[in-house]
């Protein structure tokens, strides 16, 4: 007789005795050898033990992944000039606004949410010799978050009073959109602009190129830099 067969009798047993007045309590000591049954889906069954996996081996990746982020911080050590310069030239042409030959506007705006990248910012900028008078300030963020205290979290980061912030650009709020960007972390954007900075922007694009022509000597993609 099959393992499955004795317990669907002893199952049986336990019924009828059940039915006929016998306690929940001894009914359980009779059966508590008896394999217990698990009611979870699969799927179920295979979220509890991704849990379990995670739970055991989360805390020794996170401790992996500081001590790696750690070791390359470390790694960096103090910059030159030279190394500030290139850093902030790629950094404002990723993150920067850029003349396009359709649009000739060769002004200097970055924006960014990360206050790593805006304090970067705002070194290179002195590297490239642009006095703190030049520069104007304005926060983006959606209309639903905390403007004001977004406003005062900038203005103490750039170092200038609440008061000489641009005028902030409010995001209207769509509820059909799912935001994930929200909760006392998010501060929107900084946007830092440099008043009459079209030889500034000229400097710039000039060290991009040259970038780009030392990575690859080729011309052609010596002037992609550009496009």
């Amino acid at each position: 007789m099959s393992k499955y067969a004795d317990f669907e009798g002893l199952r049986t047993q336990a019924v009828a005795l059940r039915r006929e007045g016998g306690s929940k309590s001894s009914i359980s000591l009779w059966v508590r050898d008896l394999p217990k049954v698990d009611h979870r889906s699969p799927a179920e069954q295979g979220r509890d033990a991704a849990r379990q996996r995670w739970a055991h081996e989360g805390p020794r990746r996170e401790a992996a992944r500081e001590a790696a982020v750690e070791a390359a911080r470390a790694g960096v050590g103090p910059l030159s000039d030279r190394d500030l310069f290139i850093a902030g030239v790629a950094l404002y042409w990723a993150e920067g606004s850029k003349s396009k030959p359709y649009r000739r506007d060769e002004s200097v705006a970055f924006i960014n949410s990360d206050p790593g990248v805006i304090r970067v910012h705002l070194a290179w900028l002195t590297l490239m010799g642009i006095p703190r008078e030049r520069l104007r300030f304005r926060v983006m963020i959606h209309e639903t978050a905390d403007v004001s205290g977004a406003e005062l979290y900038w203005s103490e980061l750039v170092g200038v009073d609440r008061s000489q912030l641009q005028k902030t650009t409010l995001k209207k709020h769509n509820p059909k959109t799912v935001r994930k960007n929200t909760g006392p972390e998010y501060r929107g954007c900084l946007v830092v602009r440099v008043s009459a900075g079209c030889d500034l922007y000229r400097r710039i694009e000039g060290a991009w190129c040259g970038i780009v022509g030392a990575s690859n000597p080729n011309r052609e993609d010596r002037m992609s830099g550009l496009e």
